[in-house]
């Protein structure tokens, strides 16, 4: 079948390289680029709770450059009962959020008879990362999963790794040796299995892939420690009546070698997500924080990782799909004044865009509470603007992902554009993203090849921008309105603004982000 093409034109003016520099528009407020929108097939599929976000085990003496950014936002401590946390995960009617994080491969669950000593979480300098193995209480695990329940989460939860292994003599290095002791892990599940508890996927281990962080294991142990948690899995949910948890691995940076024998010996279809971790933005007290978010040919580079990763899982584990396990931008707890700030969204929408494009089935934002980089403040659970364009994703954006593009190669490197079919609806949603703070983007629909004028019917707009204009706000503005939480602690409605000429030009002002959905729109890839 010939490609069915939208074309958006944009109004003509020369842009300059990125030199740190914005690039000023001829005239005063154009810049020329075309975004074609190739909608007869497919380029990708996500799963439907593509959108995921975090809770991490970090105690509130987890400090970073002399912050100490978590409070109580640990998977042991936070306050579950609070309203607009509540609120602010129902909102997505299937939020998945992943358990996880550094810790996860030093805590015990204490419940059955394989879980030793069982602690809080400590300062020790001699620990990994600092701190001692901690313990879940099956009382905490309970009030987690009565929370899950009322908010309808997708639960994915990450299993400790390191059980049974001890340090592999020689030197300083970081190798871990010996089998995975699963027993505690069991345990766990058949816990959760006997209250009813449902856990969509376990993750075994955090960042232990390839050289690793703190700690490390040899992919070809990995890969036979992994066959035995599907296999473990299989067992403990056998006659429960019940669909079976996927089981993903190795939740850690990619390492394309490492990662392809961790599959080959874990075997075929024991890995049902091969999950990944991104932090392309640098540290978190990188000065340069910002300017890399508005740089286009930096955040591009992120689609080397995303294409290899996709290219390994389909040469060596065609079964599986890749999965962002963790992505937080910056590490070490992300940038103060900027991680959860509007200017953040640039990166994290165009990482949500181009991940999709490239198969990921899952994308999972470290942290929904916690460090600099949350999703919802740390202290008073008011969400920060990447919650708003995360909401307006989850509910505009569909499964089926588009190919969209700037046409004639890099005429408008300053306008990132994705395109789905909408979500539950008919119709086309594009996501655009303007980097620049000066020339803002006028853009009309034309019939193209697909016969009846595409654009025709009603447009509905959801146009972001920083309040002030401060792109360091953490207030942002909803067509021109501020997003501010109703009384009770609820979320605010997110209204478009309808045009009932879907052919009409669209504006993407300056620092803008827009979702439009074309309600008229049939893609025959959507049909």
């Amino acid at each position: 079948m010939a490609a069915a093409v939208v074309v958006l034109p944009l109004l003509a003016a020369l842009l300059v390289p990125f030199s740190g520099l914005q690039p000023a528009a001829a005239g005063g407020n154009a810049a020329a680029a075309t975004v074609v929108v190739k909608a007869a097939t497919a380029i990708a599929r996500t799963d439907d709770n593509f959108v995921c976000a975090t809770l991490d085990w970090w105690p509130s003496d987890k400090c970073n450059y002399g912050m100490c950014p978590w409070y109580n936002s640990s998977i042991i401590n936070l306050d579950l009962d609070n309203p607009i946390l509540h609120n602010a995960v129902k909102a997505f009617n299937s939020l998945r959020i992943r358990l996880g994080g550094s810790l996860q491969d030093q805590v015990s669950y204490k419940v059955g008879s394989h879980f030793g000593h069982c602690r809080s979480f400590r300062r020790d300098d001699g620990g990994l990362f600092g701190f001692t193995d901690g313990c879940l209480h099956m009382n905490r695990w309970d009030e987690l999963n009565v929370f899950f329940g009322k908010t309808n989460t997708t639960v994915t939860f990450g299993l400790n790794a390191l059980r049974g292994r001890s340090k592999a003599a020689g030197g300083n290095d970081t190798l871990y040796a010996g089998d995975w002791d699963g027993r505690n892990a069991r345990d766990l599940m058949r816990y959760t299995v006997g209250k009813g508890y449902r856990v969509e996927s376990w993750e075994l281990g955090n960042e232990l892939s390839g050289s690793g962080v703190a700690a490390r294991v040899a992919a070809a142990q990995y890969g036979r420690d992994v066959a035995r948690l599907k296999r473990m899995v299989g067992r403990v949910y056998s006659g429960t009546g019940g669909e079976e948890p996927k089981v993903l691995a190795p939740g850690g940076f990619y390492d394309g070698p490492w990662f392809s024998e961790m599959l080959r010996f874990s075997g075929a279809g024991a890995v049902d997500g091969v999950t990944h971790h991104i932090y392309n933005l640098g540290s978190g007290k990188d000065s340069d924080l910002i300017k890399k978010m508005q740089d286009p040919s930096y955040l591009d580079q992120a689609k080397k990782t995303f294409r290899d990763m996709a290219t390994t899982v389909r040469d060596a584990g065609p079964w599986s799909s890749p999965w962002v396990g963790e992505a937080g931008g910056a590490y070490n707890s992300g940038g103060k004044d900027v991680s959860d700030r509007y200017v953040d969204s640039f990166w994290y929408l165009d990482q949500l865009g181009m991940s999709a494009a490239y198969g990921t089935k899952v994308y999972c934002r470290q942290a929904l509470v916690g460090g600099n980089y949350c999703l919802l403040n740390t202290t008073t659970f008011v969400p920060n603007p990447d919650y708003y364009g995360a909401l307006l994703w989850h509910r505009l954006m569909g499964p089926v992902a588009l190919k969209a593009a700037t046409a004639g190669g890099g005429g408008a490197p300053y306008l990132r554009s994705y395109a789905h079919c909408s979500r539950e609806q008919p119709g086309l949603t594009v996501l655009l993203i303007n980097l620049s703070n000066s020339t803002a983007f006028d853009v009309s629909v034309s019939g193209g090849p697909l016969g009846a004028a595409p654009c025709g019917g009603r447009r509905e707009e959801y146009h972001l921008s920083p309040h002030g204009g401060d792109i360091q706000s953490q207030v942002v503005l909803l067509n021109g309105e501020p997003l501010v939480l109703a009384p009770g602690g609820q979320i605010p409605e997110l209204r478009p603004a309808a045009v009932a000429d879907g052919c009409a030009p669209l504006r993407v002002a300056p620092h803008g982000v827009a979702f439009v959905r074309f309600t008229n729109f049939k893609a025959p890839a959507c049909a």
